[in-house]
């Protein structure tokens, strides 16, 4: 069905079909019997898939990146097409608009999307006014983001608010300061900036009674020596794990005419063409920290035999975002029926 159904939504721009399918999916949700159906024909039972990480229970692998639910508006259907988890956001303490529109591509020779969104959404109180109405039946990722007016050298402060007004309301964290199409957030990842905010964030966890788990998100951009940096970071300040990666500024390898690539600009690739980087991630940071690292794969996961190599390189889990868009409602299932087999 979504054959039939993906070349209309190709038909409008990439932003458009977005918001359309969060608003349907929210309409169907309050349809009868809907989402019991949804989840009969999309979420298969895997209790051998189960896995307990950072004190969680996962009822399989495979979760939704940041970015499909900007606002925490949608991810109890995501749960119904047999995702575990979502990171929600990324979120940022006032709400933001983003970069001008046009902003987000699609390149389908390459099954992949260029986004410069700009890290746009209604902010912090919003999601966390969302998740209090609607009890996530799944478990929650609150990805977080400092506003893009606000200097790097208060950045500490961004993350502490999206974090405490969200710490009741989500199960962990993910720390996103490596999104190319945020001016100057990538110069986040420079380790006395990165770590003044995670030693903001640690210190502020020890008042809650519940300890949440923190985990980094990093680019795929960053040489080796830059990856050393980041996770020796991680390690000495004991943060939980690593999301392994964001989008990418790189252009390698695509087949899409350079004419068009040109046309579109600067932005983030995702998609299938940096799956081969994400593999590489994964395996250095496992063997660098000797699998003490939980991490989480995130780009260029379009199959699921994609997804199972990911977590035999040393992955935890296994998110997909542009692969769920390619593949439709269906991609969780088949991922999960695979991943039962092996």
């Amino acid at each position: 069905m979504y054959k039939l159904i993906r070349p209309i939504l190709f038909l409008m721009n990439p932003e458009r079909a977005h918001n359309f399918t969060i608003k349907a999916l929210n309409i169907v949700s309050h349809i009868p019997f809907a989402n019991s159906i949804i989840k009969w024909c999309y979420s298969p039972k895997s209790p051998t898939l189960e896995r307990n990480l950072f004190g969680l229970k996962f009822k399989n692998p495979i979760g939704i990146a940041a970015g499909l639910d900007k606002n925490a508006e949608c991810y109890n259907q995501m749960a119904n097409f047999g995702y575990s988890f979502i990171e929600i956001g990324s979120v940022t303490p006032r709400p933001q608009e983003g970069n001008k529109k046009p902003r987000c591509f699609r390149l389908p020779k390459d099954k992949a999307l260029i986004n410069r969104m700009g890290i746009n959404n209604n902010g912090v109180n919003s999601a966390a006014n969302n998740l209090k109405k609607n009890p996530p039946k799944l478990i929650i990722a609150g990805s977080l983001s400092k506003n893009s007016f606000t200097p790097n050298e208060e950045a500490y402060k961004d993350f502490e608010k999206s974090f405490s007004l969200l710490y009741d309301f989500v199960d962990m964290f993910v720390l996103n300061i490596s999104c190319p199409n945020v001016k100057n957030l990538a110069k986040l990842q420079d380790t006395d900036t990165l770590k003044e905010i995670i030693e903001h964030l640690l210190s502020q966890r020890l008042f809650y009674d519940t300890h949440k788990p923190i985990l980094l998100k990093l680019s795929p951009d960053l040489d080796e020596a830059q990856v050393d940096e980041i996770v020796d970071l991680v390690l000495s300040c004991g943060l939980d794990g690593i999301v392994a990666c964001n989008t990418t500024n790189s252009r390698d390898k695509l087949t899409t005419n350079q004419s068009v690539i040109d046309a579109i600009g600067n932005g983030g690739l995702s998609g299938a063409p940096l799956f081969e980087r994400t593999l590489e991630r994964v395996k250095y940071i496992y063997e660098k920290t000797e699998g003490k690292l939980p991490i989480i794969a995130s780009g260029g996961v379009m199959t699921p035999i994609q997804a199972q190599q990911l977590l035999e390189a040393g992955a935890s889990l296994v998110e997909v975002y542009t692969g769920f868009i390619y593949n439709g409602p269906s991609f969780a299932k088949k991922i999960i029926n695979h991943l039962k087999k092996c």
